[in-house]
């Protein structure tokens, strides 16, 4: 069954990166996927967020109207997207930076704090990955073992070092909502 997802925040909060290694690990546990990146304007700063669709048969388009989960990094994401979220929906809030409360009562909230929790690690560029462990948490839709062969594989070896906390933060965000 296909899982649609729709990530969103702003350049350099690491938008790209989670959709892409949630791709390389559905395709490492043999599902089919596709990756819909949009940029603002600017890069770093500006709107960045993707639309991704993991699922066991082949998928027909890449474009998502309805996701069954949306995961918000700042506030204007929020405000462009909790609308978007499938009735009984998943919502995955960046508490850390999001001050605004949701306003849909027909979906399931989570709200994490992805940066306060990246600090206490002693990184905070990996409020991503917090996020994307909650996220694994709750949909079960690749494991967290092929996001970090993903990442394994597919980040510089100059960034390897990082690897790690990277695990780490996976961990920490599965905890932030068990």
């Amino acid at each position: 069954m296909a899982m649609e997802f729709q990530l969103a925040g702003f350049g350099g909060q690491g938008i790209m990166v989670m959709g892409q290694v949630m791709c390389y690990a559905g395709l490492d546990e043999g599902k089919f996927v596709s990756w819909f990146p949009s940029y603002g304007a600017e890069m770093r700063g500006g709107t960045a967020n993707c639309q991704v669709v993991i699922d066991n048969e082949e998928i027909g388009s890449p474009v998502i109207g309805k996701p069954d989960v949306v995961v918000v990094m700042n506030n204007p994401s929020l405000l462009k997207f909790e609308s978007t979220v499938k009735p009984g929906g998943k919502l995955f809030i960046n508490s850390t930076l999001v001050d605004r409360k949701p306003t849909r009562t027909d979906i399931e909230i989570y709200n994490v704090p992805g940066n306060e929790i990246a600090e206490k690690l002693g990184n905070s560029r990996v409020a991503n990955m917090i996020i994307l462990g909650a996220m694994l948490e709750k949909t079960k839709v690749v494991s967290p073992d092929a996001v970090m062969k993903a990442l394994e594989e597919h980040l510089p070896k100059r960034h390897h070092h990082l690897l790690p906390v990277n695990r780490q933060a996976l961990e920490a965000g599965a905890a932030a909502v068990k």
